[in-house]
Protein backbone atom coordinates (compact mmCIF):
# COMPACT_ATOMS: atom_id res chain seq x y z
CA UNK A 1 0.00 0.00 0.00
CA UNK A 2 1.16 3.57 -0.98
CA UNK A 3 1.32 5.42 2.03
CA UNK A 4 -0.63 9.12 1.64
CA UNK A 5 -2.64 12.26 2.73
CA UNK A 6 -5.44 13.96 2.29
CA UNK A 7 -6.11 17.66 3.31
CA UNK A 8 -9.28 18.20 1.75
CA UNK A 9 -12.42 16.19 1.53
CA UNK A 10 -14.46 15.53 -1.59
CA UNK A 11 -17.27 17.86 -1.02
CA UNK A 12 -14.54 20.56 -0.45
CA UNK A 13 -13.24 19.99 -3.52
CA UNK A 14 -16.16 20.14 -5.39
CA UNK A 15 -17.25 23.68 -3.24
CA UNK A 16 -13.58 25.22 -4.48
CA UNK A 17 -14.36 24.39 -8.05
CA UNK A 18 -18.12 25.52 -7.83
CA UNK A 19 -16.66 29.04 -6.55
CA UNK A 20 -14.14 28.91 -8.54
CA UNK A 21 -15.86 28.55 -11.83
CA UNK A 22 -18.11 31.07 -10.69
CA UNK A 23 -14.72 33.62 -10.05
CA UNK A 24 -13.99 33.38 -13.78
CA UNK A 25 -17.63 34.20 -14.88
CA UNK A 26 -18.13 37.10 -12.02
CA UNK A 27 -15.70 38.84 -11.59
CA UNK A 28 -14.18 37.06 -14.63
CA UNK A 29 -10.32 37.08 -15.14
CA UNK A 30 -7.88 40.08 -16.94
CA UNK A 31 -6.48 39.26 -20.71
CA UNK A 32 -4.11 41.54 -21.19
CA UNK A 33 -3.62 40.75 -25.28
CA UNK A 34 -5.72 41.26 -27.89
CA UNK A 35 -4.30 37.94 -29.94
CA UNK A 36 -5.89 36.24 -26.95
CA UNK A 37 -9.00 38.14 -26.72
CA UNK A 38 -9.63 37.27 -30.21
CA UNK A 39 -9.21 33.68 -29.61
CA UNK A 40 -11.43 33.99 -26.95
CA UNK A 41 -14.43 35.90 -28.42
CA UNK A 42 -13.83 33.16 -31.76
CA UNK A 43 -14.35 30.54 -29.18
CA UNK A 44 -17.87 32.70 -27.86
CA UNK A 45 -16.16 33.91 -24.37
CA UNK A 46 -17.51 37.62 -24.07
CA UNK A 47 -14.60 40.12 -22.93
CA UNK A 48 -15.75 43.50 -22.22
CA UNK A 49 -12.63 46.19 -21.24
CA UNK A 50 -9.88 43.26 -21.03
CA UNK A 51 -12.13 40.98 -18.65
CA UNK A 52 -13.06 37.74 -20.26
CA UNK A 53 -15.77 35.91 -18.42
CA UNK A 54 -15.22 32.63 -18.81
CA UNK A 55 -18.37 30.02 -18.95
CA UNK A 56 -17.93 26.78 -17.12
CA UNK A 57 -18.88 24.60 -20.16
CA UNK A 58 -15.93 25.88 -22.14
CA UNK A 59 -13.76 25.42 -19.47
CA UNK A 60 -14.44 21.82 -18.67
CA UNK A 61 -13.90 20.80 -22.34
CA UNK A 62 -10.62 22.28 -21.99
CA UNK A 63 -9.92 20.10 -19.22
CA UNK A 64 -11.33 17.25 -21.33
CA UNK A 65 -8.71 17.64 -23.65
CA UNK A 66 -6.14 18.46 -21.64
CA UNK A 67 -3.80 15.51 -21.53
CA UNK A 68 -3.89 13.42 -18.16
CA UNK A 69 -0.24 12.12 -18.40
CA UNK A 70 2.81 12.46 -20.14
CA UNK A 71 6.64 12.18 -19.94
CA UNK A 72 9.77 14.41 -19.88
CA UNK A 73 13.05 12.69 -21.69
CA UNK A 74 16.46 13.06 -21.71
CA UNK A 75 18.65 14.04 -24.50
CA UNK A 76 19.13 10.42 -25.64
CA UNK A 77 15.13 10.32 -25.70
CA UNK A 78 14.38 8.00 -22.78
CA UNK A 79 10.91 8.52 -20.81
CA UNK A 80 12.23 9.57 -17.18
CA UNK A 81 9.75 11.80 -15.56
CA UNK A 82 5.75 11.28 -15.70
CA UNK A 83 3.59 13.70 -14.99
CA UNK A 84 0.47 11.94 -14.04
CA UNK A 85 -0.89 9.57 -11.10
CA UNK A 86 0.78 9.82 -7.92
CA UNK A 87 4.09 9.84 -9.25
CA UNK A 88 6.90 11.68 -7.67
CA UNK A 89 9.83 13.77 -9.42
CA UNK A 90 12.05 16.81 -7.60
CA UNK A 91 14.55 18.87 -9.52
CA UNK A 92 16.27 22.26 -8.02
CA UNK A 93 14.23 25.50 -7.43
CA UNK A 94 14.52 28.18 -10.18
CA UNK A 95 15.12 31.96 -11.12
CA UNK A 96 17.22 32.43 -7.83
CA UNK A 97 19.30 35.69 -8.28
CA UNK A 98 21.81 35.09 -5.64
CA UNK A 99 23.86 32.10 -4.60
CA UNK A 100 25.23 31.24 -0.74
CA UNK A 101 29.12 31.66 -0.86
CA UNK A 102 30.68 28.80 1.34
CA UNK A 103 33.34 30.69 2.41
CA UNK A 104 31.56 33.25 3.43
CA UNK A 105 28.22 32.43 4.26
CA UNK A 106 27.71 35.53 2.14
CA UNK A 107 24.56 35.98 -0.64
CA UNK A 108 25.94 37.43 -3.50
CA UNK A 109 24.31 37.68 -7.43
CA UNK A 110 24.66 34.31 -8.91
CA UNK A 111 26.96 34.11 -12.33
CA UNK A 112 27.25 31.75 -15.09
CA UNK A 113 30.22 29.33 -12.47
CA UNK A 114 27.75 29.11 -10.06
CA UNK A 115 24.81 27.97 -12.48
CA UNK A 116 27.46 25.40 -13.79
CA UNK A 117 28.09 23.88 -10.03
CA UNK A 118 24.48 23.50 -9.38
CA UNK A 119 23.78 21.85 -12.47
CA UNK A 120 26.87 19.58 -11.97
CA UNK A 121 25.71 18.47 -8.82
CA UNK A 122 22.18 17.80 -9.69
CA UNK A 123 22.85 15.68 -12.69
CA UNK A 124 25.21 13.56 -10.46
CA UNK A 125 22.25 12.90 -7.77
CA UNK A 126 19.44 10.64 -8.60
CA UNK A 127 17.18 12.28 -6.36
CA UNK A 128 16.95 14.95 -8.74
CA UNK A 129 14.78 13.53 -12.27
CA UNK A 130 15.14 16.79 -13.53
CA UNK A 131 17.26 19.97 -13.39
CA UNK A 132 16.08 23.32 -13.70
CA UNK A 133 17.49 26.65 -15.00
CA UNK A 134 18.21 27.16 -10.91
CA UNK A 135 19.67 31.08 -11.27
CA UNK A 136 19.80 34.25 -12.97
CA UNK A 137 23.44 34.73 -14.59
CA UNK A 138 24.18 38.32 -13.72
CA UNK A 139 27.38 38.24 -15.93
CA UNK A 140 24.93 37.50 -18.70
CA UNK A 141 22.35 40.26 -20.36
CA UNK A 142 19.26 40.03 -18.87
CA UNK A 143 17.37 40.85 -22.54
CA UNK A 144 18.66 37.30 -23.57
CA UNK A 145 19.25 35.80 -19.86
CA UNK A 146 16.27 33.23 -20.10
CA UNK A 147 18.10 31.74 -23.44
CA UNK A 148 21.52 31.94 -21.74
CA UNK A 149 20.34 29.76 -18.85
CA UNK A 150 19.07 26.91 -20.61
CA UNK A 151 22.18 27.08 -22.64
CA UNK A 152 24.43 26.74 -19.78
CA UNK A 153 21.96 23.55 -18.47
CA UNK A 154 22.21 21.87 -22.03
CA UNK A 155 25.39 21.90 -22.27
CA UNK A 156 26.27 20.12 -18.58
CA UNK A 157 23.26 18.48 -18.36
CA UNK A 158 21.59 15.38 -20.04
CA UNK A 159 18.38 15.02 -17.73
CA UNK A 160 15.03 16.98 -18.09
CA UNK A 161 14.81 20.65 -17.33
CA UNK A 162 12.24 22.57 -16.08
CA UNK A 163 12.57 26.35 -17.00
CA UNK A 164 10.57 29.16 -17.94
CA UNK A 165 10.78 32.54 -19.94
CA UNK A 166 10.26 35.85 -18.26
CA UNK A 167 9.30 37.51 -22.02
CA UNK A 168 6.86 36.21 -25.01
CA UNK A 169 9.96 37.28 -27.38
CA UNK A 170 12.54 35.29 -25.80
CA UNK A 171 10.43 32.10 -25.65
CA UNK A 172 11.14 31.45 -29.66
CA UNK A 173 14.97 31.30 -29.49
CA UNK A 174 14.46 28.72 -26.06
CA UNK A 175 11.90 26.56 -28.15
CA UNK A 176 15.00 26.40 -31.10
CA UNK A 177 17.42 25.71 -28.82
CA UNK A 178 15.46 22.68 -27.00
CA UNK A 179 14.58 21.83 -31.32
CA UNK A 180 18.58 21.91 -31.56
CA UNK A 181 19.15 19.58 -28.72
CA UNK A 182 16.03 17.11 -29.88
CA UNK A 183 17.29 17.03 -33.78
CA UNK A 184 14.16 18.71 -34.80
CA UNK A 185 11.11 20.54 -33.87
CA UNK A 186 8.68 17.37 -34.98
CA UNK A 187 11.36 15.23 -32.18
CA UNK A 188 10.86 18.05 -29.49
CA UNK A 189 6.79 17.53 -29.69
CA UNK A 190 6.76 13.84 -29.69
CA UNK A 191 9.65 13.64 -27.16
CA UNK A 192 10.00 16.77 -25.27
CA UNK A 193 13.43 17.21 -23.15
CA UNK A 194 11.98 20.56 -20.98
CA UNK A 195 8.80 22.03 -19.52
CA UNK A 196 8.16 25.68 -19.38
CA UNK A 197 6.73 27.25 -16.00
CA UNK A 198 4.11 29.78 -16.75
CA UNK A 199 2.93 32.23 -14.23
CA UNK A 200 -0.43 34.50 -13.94
CA UNK A 201 -0.10 37.71 -12.07
CA UNK A 202 -2.96 37.39 -8.60
CA UNK A 203 -5.35 37.70 -8.82
CA UNK A 204 -6.79 36.64 -12.14
CA UNK A 205 -4.54 38.47 -14.18
CA UNK A 206 -3.24 36.41 -17.32
CA UNK A 207 -0.78 39.07 -18.31
CA UNK A 208 0.07 39.73 -22.32
CA UNK A 209 3.19 38.24 -21.98
CA UNK A 210 2.13 35.12 -19.90
CA UNK A 211 -0.41 34.35 -22.04
CA UNK A 212 1.31 35.07 -25.07
CA UNK A 213 3.77 31.81 -23.94
CA UNK A 214 0.84 29.73 -22.92
CA UNK A 215 -0.39 30.07 -26.43
CA UNK A 216 3.09 29.82 -28.39
CA UNK A 217 3.98 26.28 -26.38
CA UNK A 218 0.36 24.96 -26.76
CA UNK A 219 1.23 25.24 -30.63
CA UNK A 220 4.63 24.43 -30.62
CA UNK A 221 3.60 20.65 -28.59
CA UNK A 222 5.86 21.79 -25.36
CA UNK A 223 4.45 20.91 -22.13
CA UNK A 224 3.06 24.03 -20.61
CA UNK A 225 3.45 24.19 -16.47
CA UNK A 226 1.13 26.54 -14.75
CA UNK A 227 2.51 28.33 -11.36
CA UNK A 228 -0.44 30.54 -9.89
CA UNK A 229 1.38 31.88 -7.05
CA UNK A 230 -1.59 33.21 -4.43
CA UNK A 231 -0.51 34.69 -1.43
CA UNK A 232 -2.95 34.38 1.25
CA UNK A 233 -3.82 37.70 2.97
CA UNK A 234 -1.61 39.61 0.36
CA UNK A 235 -2.89 38.61 -3.09
CA UNK A 236 -5.44 36.36 -2.36
CA UNK A 237 -7.91 35.52 0.53
CA UNK A 238 -6.44 35.15 3.85
CA UNK A 239 -8.23 31.99 4.32
CA UNK A 240 -6.21 28.83 2.88
CA UNK A 241 -9.73 27.50 1.12
CA UNK A 242 -10.34 30.96 -0.32
CA UNK A 243 -6.87 31.02 -1.61
CA UNK A 244 -6.98 27.90 -3.26
CA UNK A 245 -10.02 28.72 -4.60
CA UNK A 246 -8.32 31.24 -6.39
CA UNK A 247 -5.64 29.07 -7.40
CA UNK A 248 -7.98 27.33 -9.03
CA UNK A 249 -9.37 29.69 -10.72
CA UNK A 250 -6.05 30.83 -12.54
CA UNK A 251 -4.94 27.81 -13.20
CA UNK A 252 -8.32 27.00 -14.83
CA UNK A 253 -8.69 29.98 -16.76
CA UNK A 254 -4.90 29.03 -17.88
CA UNK A 255 -5.67 25.49 -19.02
CA UNK A 256 -8.53 27.20 -21.59
CA UNK A 257 -6.49 29.52 -23.05
CA UNK A 258 -3.80 27.30 -24.05
CA UNK A 259 -6.45 24.34 -24.73
CA UNK A 260 -8.45 26.85 -27.47
CA UNK A 261 -4.86 27.21 -28.50
CA UNK A 262 -4.31 23.44 -29.29
CA UNK A 263 -6.54 21.16 -28.04
CA UNK A 264 -4.64 18.06 -26.46
CA UNK A 265 -1.11 19.75 -25.87
CA UNK A 266 0.03 18.76 -22.81
CA UNK A 267 -0.34 21.06 -19.47
CA UNK A 268 0.60 20.88 -15.37
CA UNK A 269 -1.98 21.87 -13.09
CA UNK A 270 1.24 23.98 -10.71
CA UNK A 271 1.57 26.55 -8.56
CA UNK A 272 3.73 28.01 -5.75
CA UNK A 273 1.25 29.47 -3.78
CA UNK A 274 2.48 30.54 -0.07
CA UNK A 275 0.95 32.49 2.90
CA UNK A 276 1.66 36.04 3.71
CA UNK A 277 3.50 36.89 7.36
CA UNK A 278 1.48 39.93 9.07
CA UNK A 279 4.46 40.65 10.98
CA UNK A 280 7.73 40.48 8.49
CA UNK A 281 5.62 41.60 5.27
CA UNK A 282 7.53 38.18 3.95
CA UNK A 283 6.36 34.96 1.83
CA UNK A 284 7.46 31.84 4.22
CA UNK A 285 8.03 29.48 1.83
CA UNK A 286 9.06 27.17 4.59
CA UNK A 287 5.96 27.97 6.43
CA UNK A 288 3.46 24.73 6.97
CA UNK A 289 0.98 26.91 6.17
CA UNK A 290 2.99 27.30 2.46
CA UNK A 291 3.38 23.55 2.39
CA UNK A 292 -0.68 22.72 3.21
CA UNK A 293 -1.27 25.26 0.60
CA UNK A 294 0.68 23.35 -2.10
CA UNK A 295 -1.04 19.89 -1.16
CA UNK A 296 -4.39 21.10 -1.56
CA UNK A 297 -4.14 22.62 -4.71
CA UNK A 298 -2.59 19.63 -5.94
CA UNK A 299 -5.00 17.50 -4.54
CA UNK A 300 -7.94 19.91 -6.58
CA UNK A 301 -5.69 19.03 -9.85
CA UNK A 302 -5.25 15.57 -8.79
CA UNK A 303 -9.53 15.59 -8.57
CA UNK A 304 -9.49 16.78 -11.87
CA UNK A 305 -7.27 14.08 -13.17
CA UNK A 306 -4.52 16.40 -13.83
CA UNK A 307 -0.59 16.02 -13.63
CA UNK A 308 0.01 18.17 -10.87
CA UNK A 309 3.25 20.23 -9.43
CA UNK A 310 4.38 22.57 -6.47
CA UNK A 311 6.84 24.70 -5.22
CA UNK A 312 8.51 23.22 -1.60
CA UNK A 313 11.57 21.90 -0.11
CA UNK A 314 12.73 25.75 0.44
CA UNK A 315 13.07 27.75 3.63
CA UNK A 316 13.14 31.52 4.81
CA UNK A 317 16.71 30.81 6.77
CA UNK A 318 19.37 32.72 5.30
CA UNK A 319 21.73 29.68 6.22
CA UNK A 320 21.74 25.92 5.71
CA UNK A 321 21.12 25.51 9.06
CA UNK A 322 18.62 23.40 11.77
CA UNK A 323 15.90 25.55 10.37
CA UNK A 324 16.36 25.21 7.24
CA UNK A 325 16.97 21.53 7.64
CA UNK A 326 13.73 20.88 9.23
CA UNK A 327 11.22 23.38 6.37
CA UNK A 328 12.68 21.79 3.84
CA UNK A 329 12.35 17.78 4.79
CA UNK A 330 9.17 18.47 6.23
CA UNK A 331 7.77 19.87 3.04
CA UNK A 332 9.54 16.70 1.05
CA UNK A 333 7.58 14.63 3.20
CA UNK A 334 4.39 16.40 2.81
CA UNK A 335 4.54 16.81 -0.67
CA UNK A 336 5.74 12.94 -1.64
CA UNK A 337 3.12 11.62 0.79
CA UNK A 338 0.67 14.07 -1.92
CA UNK A 339 1.89 12.54 -5.15
CA UNK A 340 2.66 16.07 -6.23
CA UNK A 341 4.37 14.91 -10.00
CA UNK A 342 6.77 17.25 -10.02
CA UNK A 343 8.13 19.24 -6.44
CA UNK A 344 10.89 22.33 -7.04
CA UNK A 345 12.25 24.46 -4.57
CA UNK A 346 15.27 22.00 -3.41
CA UNK A 347 18.56 24.35 -2.82
CA UNK A 348 16.44 27.30 -2.26
CA UNK A 349 16.97 29.63 1.17
CA UNK A 350 15.88 32.94 2.05
CA UNK A 351 12.21 32.17 0.64
CA UNK A 352 13.47 31.50 -2.76
CA UNK A 353 15.91 34.58 -3.21
CA UNK A 354 19.13 32.80 -2.74
CA UNK A 355 20.63 29.09 -3.75
CA UNK A 356 23.08 26.91 -1.77
CA UNK A 357 24.74 23.89 -3.45
CA UNK A 358 25.38 22.70 -0.26
CA UNK A 359 22.31 22.92 1.02
CA UNK A 360 20.87 20.98 -2.08
CA UNK A 361 23.03 17.67 -1.41
CA UNK A 362 21.43 17.69 2.46
CA UNK A 363 18.01 18.36 0.41
CA UNK A 364 19.19 15.53 -1.88
CA UNK A 365 19.45 13.16 1.64
CA UNK A 366 15.33 14.34 2.64
CA UNK A 367 13.81 13.01 -0.71
CA UNK A 368 15.28 10.24 -0.51
CA UNK A 369 14.18 9.41 3.17
CA UNK A 370 10.46 10.76 1.46
CA UNK A 371 11.04 8.42 -1.90
CA UNK A 372 11.38 5.60 0.83
CA UNK A 373 8.20 6.89 2.70
CA UNK A 374 6.30 6.22 -0.32
CA UNK A 375 7.50 3.02 -1.35
CA UNK A 376 5.38 1.88 2.00
CA UNK A 377 5.63 -1.56 3.46
CA UNK A 378 5.77 -4.40 1.38
CA UNK A 379 5.68 -8.23 1.86
CA UNK A 380 9.07 -10.63 0.96
CA UNK A 381 9.26 -13.94 0.83
CA UNK A 382 6.33 -16.31 1.69
CA UNK A 383 6.41 -15.86 6.01
CA UNK A 384 6.91 -12.06 7.59
CA UNK A 385 8.87 -13.70 10.03
CA UNK A 386 8.74 -17.12 10.96
CA UNK A 387 10.62 -18.42 8.37
CA UNK A 388 13.71 -16.46 9.51
CA UNK A 389 12.69 -17.55 12.94
CA UNK A 390 13.03 -20.98 11.87
CA UNK A 391 16.57 -20.65 10.91
CA UNK A 392 17.89 -18.62 13.71
CA UNK A 393 15.43 -19.66 16.65
CA UNK A 394 16.37 -17.33 19.61
CA UNK A 395 19.92 -16.68 19.02
CA UNK A 396 19.22 -13.46 17.29
CA UNK A 397 21.96 -14.14 14.15
CA UNK A 398 19.92 -12.39 11.53
CA UNK A 399 22.63 -11.16 10.15
CA UNK A 400 24.04 -14.56 8.61
CA UNK A 401 20.99 -15.15 6.82
CA UNK A 402 20.74 -15.20 3.31
CA UNK A 403 17.39 -13.10 3.72
CA UNK A 404 19.52 -10.07 5.03
CA UNK A 405 21.96 -9.61 2.17
CA UNK A 406 19.37 -10.06 -0.49
CA UNK A 407 16.71 -7.86 1.15
CA UNK A 408 18.84 -4.96 3.50
CA UNK A 409 19.37 -2.81 0.49
CA UNK A 410 15.82 -2.45 -0.82
CA UNK A 411 14.53 -2.33 2.88
CA UNK A 412 16.66 0.79 4.07
CA UNK A 413 17.46 3.58 2.65
CA UNK A 414 21.20 3.98 2.56
CA UNK A 415 22.45 7.74 3.08
CA UNK A 416 25.36 9.37 1.46
CA UNK A 417 28.02 10.12 3.33
CA UNK A 418 26.21 13.72 4.19
CA UNK A 419 24.58 12.03 6.65
CA UNK A 420 26.40 10.92 10.10
CA UNK A 421 25.55 7.41 11.56
CA UNK A 422 28.66 6.71 12.97
CA UNK A 423 29.66 6.01 16.71
CA UNK A 424 30.99 8.83 18.79
CA UNK A 425 34.48 8.49 18.59
CA UNK A 426 34.78 6.45 14.94
CA UNK A 427 35.33 8.93 12.91
CA UNK A 428 36.17 12.83 13.25
CA UNK A 429 33.62 14.77 14.14
CA UNK A 430 31.62 17.26 11.89
CA UNK A 431 28.37 18.95 11.30
CA UNK A 432 26.14 18.70 8.26
CA UNK A 433 27.52 21.80 7.04
CA UNK A 434 30.85 20.45 6.66
CA UNK A 435 30.18 17.05 5.29
CA UNK A 436 27.79 18.87 2.28
CA UNK A 437 30.48 20.92 1.50
CA UNK A 438 32.91 18.17 1.35
CA UNK A 439 30.27 16.12 -0.97
CA UNK A 440 29.65 19.00 -3.47
CA UNK A 441 33.37 19.12 -4.14
CA UNK A 442 33.79 15.31 -3.77
CA UNK A 443 30.98 15.47 -6.76
CA UNK A 444 32.42 18.31 -8.66
CA UNK A 445 35.90 16.90 -8.81
CA UNK A 446 34.19 13.36 -10.80
CA UNK A 447 31.05 15.25 -13.02
CA UNK A 448 31.81 15.86 -16.59
CA UNK A 449 30.47 17.74 -19.23
CA UNK A 450 28.83 15.74 -21.74
CA UNK A 451 30.73 15.54 -25.00
CA UNK A 452 28.50 17.64 -27.54
CA UNK A 453 28.52 16.72 -31.21
CA UNK A 454 30.47 20.32 -32.74
CA UNK A 455 27.40 20.58 -34.98
CA UNK A 456 25.17 20.85 -32.15
CA UNK A 457 27.50 23.52 -30.73
CA UNK A 458 27.39 25.50 -33.60
CA UNK A 459 23.69 24.97 -33.73
CA UNK A 460 23.42 26.53 -30.35
CA UNK A 461 26.06 29.51 -30.88
CA UNK A 462 23.78 30.27 -33.82
CA UNK A 463 20.77 30.62 -32.33
CA UNK A 464 22.70 32.41 -29.23
CA UNK A 465 24.33 35.21 -32.06
CA UNK A 466 20.32 35.44 -33.54
CA UNK A 467 18.65 36.29 -30.41
CA UNK A 468 21.96 38.79 -29.20
CA UNK A 469 21.23 41.06 -31.79
CA UNK A 470 17.43 40.83 -31.62
CA UNK A 471 18.11 41.68 -28.34
CA UNK A 472 20.50 44.53 -28.65
CA UNK A 473 23.21 42.79 -27.08
CA UNK A 474 26.33 41.83 -27.66
CA UNK A 475 27.24 38.64 -28.94
CA UNK A 476 28.11 35.75 -26.33
CA UNK A 477 30.33 32.64 -27.03
CA UNK A 478 30.27 29.46 -26.11
CA UNK A 479 32.50 29.39 -22.88
CA UNK A 480 30.81 27.21 -20.31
Amino acid sequence: MRPGTQLLSPDLIDRILREAFHLIMNPGVRVGSPAVIELLQDAGVGVRDGVAHLPELLVLRSIATAPKSFYLHTRRGEAVVHYGGDDVHFDPGSCCVNILDPETLEAHPAETRDLVRIVQVAEALPQFAAQSTAVVCSDAPSEIGDLYRLFVVLQHSAKPIVTGSFSAPGLKGMIDLLAADSGSHENLRAKPRAIFDVCPSPPLNWSEFGAHNLLDLARAGVPAEIVSMPLAGGTAPVTLAGSVTQHAAEVLAGITLHQLACPGAPIVWGGAPAIFDMRTGGTPMGAVETAMLNMACAEVGKYLGMPTHGYLVATDSKFVDAQAGAESARSALLGALTGINMISGAGMLESLACHSVEKLVIDAESIASAFRLVRGIEVRGETLATAMFAETGLSGEFLKLKETRAWFRDEQQLPSAVIDRSARGSEPPSDSWTRARARVEEILEKQQAPALPSDLLRKFQAILDRESERAGVSKLCLTY
